[in-house]
This record gives structure tokens, sequence and C-alpha cells, in this order.
């Protein structure tokens, strides 16, 4: 059987395609880079992390965006007729006053893992983009196309229009195709598919929220009309329809359904096997009780489908409740790398699972200056919006131990270094080591943001000897603490306990959509090139409990 989530942590908005026998699935990255993580697989159940679309942050430039911002939404194809993948992404720059202001692009590679080419501009209309490769050769992008005038439906209606890959651009307006095949409202994410004498658009209706769920409707032709399945919707955490059209909230928590384990499931895209079997990707969230608060925030499961002799498509069980286990496919099992728990930083790159909020990691994380060391090179706060010098993993579960051991000697206030749990700029607890003006040398202390707030836990300094020093941080559940040693084997406890559901997309009001990140931080807030050096990061995942 595979367990979901397949992805576990921060890997939403799933898109995934095949070519030959190999599987490629999509996510969204928001403000993080690298951008757009491209998952691989053989059988649908063996996963590995292959590479990015995303790696220039000068050409794709994300600095100074808010958290929850930026890459919103890829969708991954192959065309067979070009033998070749392309990716539409948006940019979304803004979303004050509901304006949701975004920019898609679309880019293409004959190898999955690149090099892609430069972005084209499509429009900025709406967002969750997608294409479709027509039989004909001709290519459409379809998307929501974003409502802000009062007295309209909102958000408004999935729209069309044909791309023209030698000019480059789209060649008129997007007109509207489909308002959706339920009343839960918050229509977005479609994709567009062909199969037999169908076109078949599936979508996202119920906000990417706790009433989320996967709709599809077909037509004969391109333009429609598209007719909606009358079982709508084929797969979702609550399967009873009622008429939210008019709430424009997406997280609708009153929805949650105590009855299954996923939870805000919807935006789906689906694949056909070599074997003939049919395999739907959606993401989904685990939350918190009662809290209802997901800090891995929204993940990546998988649910096996079937066609039905009148033609449409049902999950491979007798209702549209998405499951925890599922059937594996007929394919041989296949397995591939995984990231690893501990990371000697021995390797002459960074592995490709860091992550850094707003620009590459590579911009001040060196692993060949000393051998054996990642070194990162101070940057301003870690409040910042710019440039942060910030190494980190998604977080997979909320039973872990993270550890590290880091050489740093801080000259001035402005110097500090340690280990964070991170949810975006406004939200993280950081166990660092910097200069105590009071006490004239090192200490080590704990600091929080919490929704901009900023506290220091002067009640936790501590002077320390300038030697390597050991951090870890422990995630148990709701709880998390810190700890630090001198020699890596006696840990003493620093400061109280945090709540971990804190650090999630419900609690979080300047941040949403993405979820916690766990690593490690260097800033140097006065000339930007003081640094740290880290022997290594450990990430010990325990579910036992």
């Amino acid at each position: 059987m595979i367990q979901n989530p397949i992805f576990k942590g921060f890997n939403p908005d799933p898109c995934v395609c095949r070519k030959g026998e190999d599987y490629y699935v999509a996510v969204s990255s928001f403000e993080w880079f690298p951008g757009i993580p491209i998952y691989h697989s053989k059988d649908l159940k063996n996963w590995e992390l292959l590479t990015h679309v995303l790696t220039d942050d000068e050409a794709v430039d994300l600095k100074k965006l808010p958290s929850a911002k930026g890459i919103w939404a890829p969708c991954l194809t192959y065309c067979e007729q070009d033998n070749k993948f392309y990716v539409v992404y948006g940019i979304m720059n803004s979303m004050n006053a509901r304006y949701f202001d975004v920019d898609n692009y679309l880019v293409s590679a004959k190898d999955v893992s690149g090099p892609w080419s430069e972005p084209v501009y499509l429009h900025s209309s709406g967002f969750d983009a997608s294409l479709y490769h027509g039989e004909d050769g001709k290519k459409w992008i379809v998307s929501l196309e974003w409502e802000t005038r009062d007295g309209y439906q909102k958000p408004g209606p999935i729209s069309m229009a044909e791309y023209s890959v030698e000019e480059k651009r789209i060649l008129d307006c997007p007109k509207p195709i489909w308002w959706g095949g339920t009343n839960r409202g918050c229509i977005e994410a479609p994709h567009l598919t062909k199969k037999g004498e169908y076109f078949y658009i599936m979508c996202a209706e119920g906000g990417t929220g706790y009433y989320h769920s996967v709709t599809m409707g077909r037509s004969k032709e391109l333009w429609g009309p598209y007719e909606a399945d009358p079982m709508n919707p084929i797969l979702t955490a609550v399967p009873e329809n009622f008429d939210e059209r008019a709430d424009v909230d997406h997280l609708k928590p009153r929805y949650y359904n105590p009855n299954t384990l996923l939870q805000k499931v919807g935006h789906g895209s689906y694949v056909d096997t070599t074997t003939g079997e049919t395999y739907l990707f959606h993401l989904c969230g685990r939350p918190f009780l009662p809290e209802l608060c997901c800090t891995l925030g929204r993940e990546t499961a998988i649910q096996k489908m079937r066609w039905t002799e009148d033609g449409w498509l049902r999950t491979a069980y007798e209702d549209n409740l998405a499951k925890e286990l599922v059937e594996e496919s007929g394919i041989i099992p296949y397995e591939l790398p995984q990231i690893p728990n501990h990371d000697d930083f021995d390797a002459k790159e960074l592995g490709n699972w860091y992550y850094s909020p707003r620009w590459m990691p590579e911009r001040f994380a060196d692993v060949t200056v000393r051998p054996g060391y990642v070194r990162l090179y101070g940057k301003e706060s870690r409040a910042s919006l710019n440039k942060v010098a910030l190494l980190a993993r998604k977080l997979t579960t909320v039973h872990a131990v993270v550890t590290t051991k880091m050489e740093f000697y801080p000259k001035i206030p402005q110097h500090s270094a340690g280990l964070i749990f991170y949810y975006d700029n406004m939200n993280y607890v950081n166990l660092r080591k910097y200069y105590s003006q009071t006490l004239g040398q090192s200490a080590i202390s704990l600091i929080r943001l919490e929704n901009g707030e900023k506290k220091e836990y002067l009640d936790t300094r501590v002077a320390v000897e300038e030697n390597p020093i050991y951090f870890r941080l422990i995630i148990a559940g709701k709880e998390c603490w810190f700890q630090w040693s001198y020699d890596g084997e006696n840990y003493e406890d620093i400061g109280n306990k945090f709540d971990v559901w804190k650090l999630s997309d419900e609690y979080c009001k300047f941040g949403e959509f993405t979820g916690a990140m766990v690593g490690i931080t260097c800033a140097d807030r006065m000339f930007h090139r003081h640094y740290a050096d880290f022997d290594f990061l450990t990430y010990e995942e325990d579910e036992s409990e």
C-alpha cells in the first residue's frame, strides 16, 4: 500500500505528468529558492527529489515579496509531439485588497532537469495557469480569471486563450469556458485534458482550506459548453455540497471532517500509467486538534482512480473521500535515493533539499571554502524580506530532532548564528550564539517572533566559551524546545517549551499556504560578511508516538 501523504511537509499544488515510464510531479514553492521542486518516480510509490525549475534568482526576482507570495501553482506537462517539458507558473506579487496581482510565465526544456528556457510572459489576469497541448499542435493557456469588481461573482470564471509558440505570446484575451461544477465557490487550479471523445476540465472548488475539493466537467468541444460531473466533487474531505459561492474566505474551518485524516483535499492532477491505471495527485493537510493548525503546511497525496463506462473519473473505492492508504500500482517497484537524515557537508555542492527565502542558498552558503563544513556568511535579520542567510529544509513530521555543530565567534551585537524553527520572516524561534555587550563576551539565548512581535528571552542567556558548540531542537507533537552542549553528548535544556502549532498556515497572520522549516542561520547586520561554520546538520524523524 502507498502511505499518504507521499510528499510530507510543505509540498502543495501538485501537478503530474509522464514521459514513457517516468513520472514527474511539480509543486509550489512560493518565496523559497530554488523554485518549483520536481519529484520523480517509476512506480508512483518510491519518489526522489530530482531537480528544481527555477534557480536563477535574478531572472526570477522574489526579493522583498511578502510571505506566501512568489511562485504559485506550477503546471508541469510533457508534450510528446515536441519532445519537450513545459512549466507554467505564476509569480504572485500582492494580494492587497484582494486584487491578487500576478504575472504568469512559461518555460520549457528538452530534459526535465534542465536547462530551462528564459521565462516567456503570458498574462496577469489570474492565477493557477496551466497549459493544454492540442492534438492539432496548438497550445492553450487555461487559468482562473480573477474577479475584483463589486457585484460580480468572485473569484471569477476559468478562462482560456491560445498560445503561439512561434510568437511567444497568447493571441488574445482569455475567454470564459467554465464556472464550476458545484456551488462550493472559489474555483481555481484548472487542468484541461483530452481522453477519448471528451475534453475534461479538472478544477479545485471550495477554497484551499477545509472545504477544498476536486471537481470535473467535460465537453466534446474545446470551448464547451462543459457539463458538470453529476457526482461532483470527485474527491474531497467533505462529501456534502453547500452553496458557498458568496464566501470568499478560502479556509472555512467549520468544514473540518473528524472522520478522515486528510483534510483540505483538493487541487488535483491525474496521470494514466503504463499499466492502464489512473492515479490522481492532490494537496491535503493534517492539522493539530483542536487548534486546526497545519504546521506541516499543505502536503501532497495520491489516490487510485478508475474511469466509469460512461466516461467519468471516480476513486477506486465506494466514495469520494481521500484515503490515507492507497493500493499501489501494478508497476514493478523501483527504489530511488532519499534525502539523507545526516549531512556532514562533505559534498562539493549543497544538497538539493536545502532552501532559502527569496534567493538561492549559494548566495551565502559555501561548502568549498572549508571542506567538511558549510560556511554561512551573515546577512540581514531573519525578519527581512530581502537577503537572509537561512539554510533550511522542510519539516516533514511534528516528531523530530534537529542537531547541528557550529563554530562561530561573534565580535559585535549585530553578529548572531544558530539553529532556527521557521515558518516565515514574522514567525520563528531561534537559538542563537551572539555577542552580549552586557556580559562583554559571547552568549547564547532564545529569540522569538510571533506574528511580527519580537521577544528576546533574556532569562535564557548563558555566557559560553569560544569553542565549537552543539545546538539541538526537539519537536514533540504540539511542543518543542531547544538544547545545547559543548561535547555533543551531554545536553542542557535552554528556555521553556514553545507551541509547535503556532508555526502554521492558520496561525501566522502575515503568511499562509507554505509550511514550517528547520535549519541553520547567520546574521551580520553590520557588514554582511562575518560567518559561521557548521560541521553537520542532522534531521531525525521519530513518529513512534
